[in-house]
C-alpha cells in the first residue's frame, strides 16, 4: 500500500533540488540488475519496453547489460529505468518525498553517492528511473520524457 504524501512539484524546484547534489563525474557503468517480477508484471514492463522513447533528456538510448526488456539506458553515464522492481520500503514512509511528473507519481529518494532514484506510485507495476550524480542537473526531463509511455503502458492501480 502506498501511504506517503504526494506533492507536486514544479519543474525549478526539482531542478534546483537535484542540482544541489552536485556535477562530479561518475564511473560510467552500464549493468543493472533485472528485476525478476511477476508474469504479469513482466507482460506490462515489455509493453512499457517498446512504449519508450529512443532518447531521453536529448542522450541516446544504451541499454545496460544483461540485455532486457525490463531494463533500458540513456547516456553515459546512463539514465537507468527498470520495470518490475519491488516496492521500496520508503514507499511506506508517510512523511517520504513523491513528485507528480505529468500525470506520474513518483516516490523520490536521493542515494549514496548524490544520485537520485525515482519510482512510479499507484501503478500496476514499479517502475524505477535512477538518474545517476552527473545528471542530476537536468531536472526532470528523464521523468518528463518516459511518463507518457508509463502511463501508455503501465496501468493505474496498485502492484501486484
Amino acid at each position: 500500500m502506498n501511504l506517503f504524501r504526494h506533492r507536486p512539484i514544479g519543474l525549478p524546484s526539482l531542478a534546483l533540488l537535484l542540482a544541489a547534489a552536485g556535477c562530479s563525474s561518475a564511473d560510467g557503468d552500464t549493468s543493472a540488475a533485472v528485476p525478476s517480477p511477476s508474469a504479469t508484471v513482466t507482460k506490462l514492463c515489455r509493453n512499457l519496453d517498446k512504449a519508450l522513447p529512443s532518447s531521453v533528456d536529448d542522450l541516446g538510448r544504451r541499454d545496460p547489460s544483461p540485455a532486457s526488456a525490463l531494463t533500458a539506458g540513456w547516456g553515459n553515464p546512463a539514465i537507468i529505468l527498470r520495470c518490475g522492481v519491488d516496492q521500496p520500503e520508503k514507499m511506506l514512509d508517510p512523511e517520504a518525498d513523491g513528485v507528480d511528473v505529468n500525470g506520474v507519481g513518483w516516490l523520490l529518494e536521493k542515494q549514496d553517492g548524490g544520485s537520485f532514484r525515482f519510482t512510479t506510485t499507484l501503478r500496476r507495476a514499479y517502475v524505477e528511473v535512477t538518474i545517476p550524480k552527473d545528471r542530476t542537473g537536468d531536472g526532470m526531463a528523464p521523468l518528463v520524457d518516459v511518463a507518457s509511455a508509463v502511463k501508455k503502458a503501465i496501468p493505474e492501480g496498485i502492484a501486484d
